[in-house]
């Protein structure tokens, strides 16, 4: 072996053996038994998740006009017909069945019962109605703003919580061995199941709302702050060593920003998690919300109420995913590119 092999196995050796973590305990260490620098299974990469706008749009219209064939009343009887000015279009006819006593139109071939699903027509006069007059005397947006202000509270305290610990568990070996069995063991359970307790423990309203909608998030945000610490790239933590960085600089400048879009993706998730919870959640005694808003017109058997109140939480909740994929972009340029 020559001088210049011999320096050159030298420096390598010094790259990895030395610099902020040599003689002590590594801020990121690669597991041992497996390579972890080939990983292509992630949590979630929303860089990769493309839409087209078209398509989007041709897909809500499917829905509307599935909706409106199959719950709209077609035809009318031969008696009605014969009593009114014949040559009327559908549309006049519909108009008159619907101001007679003597014609129903709601019975006549007719694909879903108005029992089962209300018409379009029906659902649009509703959310008329409540945009106007609310719903029992609170406001249609009293009920939105106090839906969306308990799920940011539940999102901010699942996060604050589940993000540091998750990232600690990426971190370390000790912290992953002492909070995995906690994690795993109530990461199944549906925040549901923990309503009654909940209730007795906390009492009504947001007292029991609110940590519900904590539960339902928290988990998730474990996991994704876990797997985004936990896919860093080896070969750019060894380069970094090797050029002098810090275990902080490290943390800051390397493993959170690799970070970032799983926590970014678990935080969209986490809040399509919350919306589900939400009406259940509301169910806790609390006076206004959309769960509650819901839960008294199923008591009334306000079928077009509870459709508006659908429609109102899921586009909220996608103009919310589409807020945090906005920021995503801005805070993560690098993310899906190559």
């Amino acid at each position: 072996m020559d001088q210049n092999e011999k320096a050159h196995m030298g420096g390598a050796a010094s790259a990895n053996d030395t610099g902020p973590g040599a003689g002590t305990t590594a801020l990121f260490t690669e597991p041992k038994g497996r390579r972890t620098d080939n990983k292509t299974v992630t949590f979630g990469d929303a860089g990769a998740v493309t839409s087209l706008p078209l398509w989007s749009v041709a897909g809500v219209i499917f829905i509307f006009a599935v909706w409106y064939i199959t719950t709209t009343a077609w035809g009318f009887p031969d008696d009605f017909k014969a009593t009114v000015e014949p040559g009327l279009s559908d549309r006049e006819l519909f108009r008159l069945c619907s101001l007679s006593d003597e014609c129903d139109i709601d019975s006549f071939t007719q694909i879903v019962s108005p029992l089962v699903f209300p018409s379009m027509r029906d659902t649009w006069n509703a959310a008329t109605e409540l945009f106007s007059d609310g719903y029992r005397n609170i406001s249609l947006w009293t009920h939105t703003w106090a839906s969306l202000w308990r799920v940011i509270r539940g999102m901010f305290w699942g996060s604050l919580f589940g993000i540091p610990v998750g990232l600690a568990m990426g971190l370390s070996s000790r912290a992953r061995g002492f909070f995995d069995p906690l994690v795993e063991s109530f990461r199944p359970i549906p925040p549901l199941a923990l309503l009654p307790l909940f209730v007795l423990s906390f009492g009504i309203g947001d007292k029991t709302a609110v940590p519900l909608l904590i539960f339902a998030s928290i988990w998730i945000m474990i996991i994704a702050a876990r797997a985004g610490m936990r896919n860093a790239s080896l070969p750019k933590v060894r380069a970094s060593y090797s050029l002098g960085a810090s275990k902080r600089q490290l943390l800051t400048k390397v493993l959170l920003p690799n970070a970032l879009p799983e926590i970014f993706t678990g935080l969209r998730v986490a809040l399509g998690v919350s919306w589900g919870t939400l009406v259940a959640a509301e169910l806790s005694g609390v006076a206004d919300g959309l769960g509650a808003m819901i839960s008294q017109a199923k008591n009334f058997s306000r079928l077009d109420v509870i459709v508006v109140g659908i429609v109102i939480i899921a586009v909220i909740g996608v103009l919310m995913d589409i807020l945090l994929r906005v920021v995503e972009r801005l805070l993560i340029p690098w993310q899906g590119k190559t």
